[in-house]
C-alpha cells in the first residue's frame, strides 16, 4: 500500500472520529481514494485501533466506505465456488435475508388482522421461521471460530473483532424478537395491536441490521480473506465447518466437497513438543494441565494397569506413584473389586460407556466417574475422575462479573 493512501485512510477515519459529517467524509473518501481494496481498509483499521481508536468508530468507516464503493460492489462476480467456505456463508446469508424478508410479510398480515384467532397458520409460519432463526447460530459459530481466527494468523484482527460485536447486537435483535412472541404464545397476551407494532419492530430492526451487515462481510471482510488466506489452508477451514456443523436450512448444493486444492503439508514434530489434532502443546504444559484441573484423574488402561495419575493441589483420595504399574484391582478394598471388573468388562466389551457413584465423606459431597478412553472404537482403557460437588450445589442464580 502506498503511504500517501494509508495516510489518508487513516486522516479521514481521525475526521469521522472527530466528529466530521459523515457525508462530508464519503464525499472526500470517493474524490481522493476511490476504490481501496479491502486489506488495505484492515490495515488501516489495525493501526488506528493500536492507537486507541474505539471499535464502534471503526464500524461508522465500514458503513461509510460501503456506501462509497456500493455500485462498484454489486457488479462483483461470485467469490468462491460452491464447497468453499466464503461461498456457503453467502449461500447461508441469501437464505437468512429471505427468512426475514417472510417474517416481514407475516408481521404485517398479523397487524392487519382482524383478531388473533384469525391469524392461526401466521403463527404457524412465524414460529417456523422462528426455528429456522435460532438454528442460524450455527452460521455465526463458524465464522466466530474458524474464519475470524484464520483472519488474525494473517494479521487482520480488527474488521473480525467489528464483525463480532455485530453478532453480539444481532443476537440481543433476536432475543427481543422471541421474547415478543414468548409474551403471547405463553402469557397469552391477547392485545394485538401491541404485539403486532412490537413484531414488526423487532423484525424490521433485524432485517436492517442483517443487511448491512451481511453486505460488510460479503464485500469486505469475504474478499480480504481470499486475499490473505492461501488456497491450500481453506480445505481444512472447510473441515472445521464440516466438524462444527450447518444450519438446518444450509443449501446442499452449497456443501459440496471442496475441489482443486490441496491441504498444507503437516509440519515435521518439534522436539518436546506433543502434537494434536486440535493443537500442540510441551510435555510440561499438558502435566500442568492436568494438576491445575479442579477434579483428580486417573488413567488405567486397556490391560487394567494404572498409567497415570494427576497430583491436583487438593486431592479427594490420595495417591502415591507406587501404585503405576499396579493392576488397578490391587488398588481397591476386596469388597469392592467385582464392581470394579464389572466396570471394566462392561467397557472393554463395548455394552458402558460410563458409570457414576457419588458418596459423602466428612461431610462432603464426592462424584465419582469412569470413562471408557476409545478411539476408533477400540478400547484404550479407563478414567477416573472425581471430583467434590459441594460448593457448586449451592451455586445460584447467574455470576457474570468477575469479583
Amino acid at each position: 500500500m502506498a503511504e500517501s493512501r494509508k495516510e489518508v485512510l487513516k486522516n479521514l477515519l481521525k475526521k469521522l472520529h472527530e466528529g466530521a459529517n459523515p457525508e462530508q467524509i464519503k464525499e472526500e473518501f470517493k474524490r481522493t481514494l476511490g476504490d481501496v481494496p479491502p486489506s488495505e481498509i484492515a490495515a488501516v483499521e489495525e493501526e488506528l485501533i493500536k492507537e486507541g481508536m474505539p471499535r464502534e468508530e471503526i464500524q461508522k468507516f465500514c458503513d461509510i466506505h460501503l456506501a462509497v464503493l456500493k455500485e462498484s460492489l454489486e457488479k462483483k462476480e461470485t467469490l468462491a465456488p460452491p464447497g468453499h467456505p466464503i461461498h456457503i456463508l453467502m449461500e447461508e446469508h441469501k437464505v437468512l435475508l429471505n427468512f426475514v424478508d417472510e417474517f416481514k410479510g407475516v408481521a404485517k398480515e398479523i397487524k392487519g388482522a382482524k383478531g388473533l384467532s384469525s391469524v392461526g397458520e401466521q403463527m404457524k409460519q412465524l414460529n417456523h421461521i422462528v426455528e429456522h432463526l435460532k438454528d442460524s447460530e450455527s452460521h455465526y459459530v463458524r465464522e466466530e471460530n474458524v474464519l475470524f481466527p484464520s483472519l488474525e494468523k494473517h494479521g487482520i484482527k480488527e474488521p473480525p473483532a467489528v464483525m463480532w460485536m455485530e453478532h453480539d447486537k444481532i443476537r440481543e435483535i433476536k432475543k427481543g424478537l422471541y421474547s415478543t412472541i414468548d409474551d403471547l404464545c405463553v402469557f397469552k397476551i391477547l392485545n394485538q395491536k401491541d404485539f403486532a407494532t412490537k413484531l414488526e419492530e423487532s423484525v424490521l430492526s433485524l432485517a436492517d441490521m442483517l443487511s448491512s451487515h451481511f453486505y460488510k462481510e460479503n464485500n469486505i471482510l469475504f474478499p480480504a480473506a481470499l486475499q490473505v488466506i492461501g488456497e491450500n489452508e481453506w480445505p481444512d477451514i472447510r473441515h472445521q465447518f464440516d466438524d462444527l456443523g450447518y444450519c438446518c436450512f444450509t443449501p446442499e448444493p452449497a456443501r459440496v466437497a471442496i475441489r482443486g486444492i490441496a491441504p498444507s503439508a503437516s509440519k515435521p514434530p518439534v522436539e518436546g513438543i506433543v502434537s494434536f489434532e486440535t493443537g500442540t502443546m510441551s510435555v510440561e504444559e499438558i502435566e500442568t494441565i492436568f494438576d491445575t484441573l479442579p477434579v483428580d484423574v486417573t488413567f488405567v488402561d486397556k490391560d487394567d494397569t494404572v498409567r497415570y495419575f494427576s497430583q491436583s493441589k487438593d486431592r479427594i483420595f490420595p495417591r502415591a506413584k507406587a501404585i503405576i504399574g499396579r493392576k488397578v484391582q490391587q488398588c481397591h478394598p476386596q469388597k469392592s473389586v467385582h464392581v470394579v471388573n464389572q466396570i471394566l468388562e462392561d467397557f472393554r466389551a463395548g455394552r458402558r460407556d460410563s458409570a457414576q457413584f457419588w458418596i459423602n465423606l466428612k461431610g462432603r459431597l464426592i462424584y465419582i466417574r469412569y470413562f471408557a478412553v476409545r478411539k476408533d472404537g477400540d478400547y484404550l482403557g479407563c478414567l477416573e475422575v472425581t471430583q467434590d460437588l459441594t460448593d457448586i450445589k449451592k451455586i445460584e442464580g447467574e455470576k457474570r462479573l468477575l469479583d
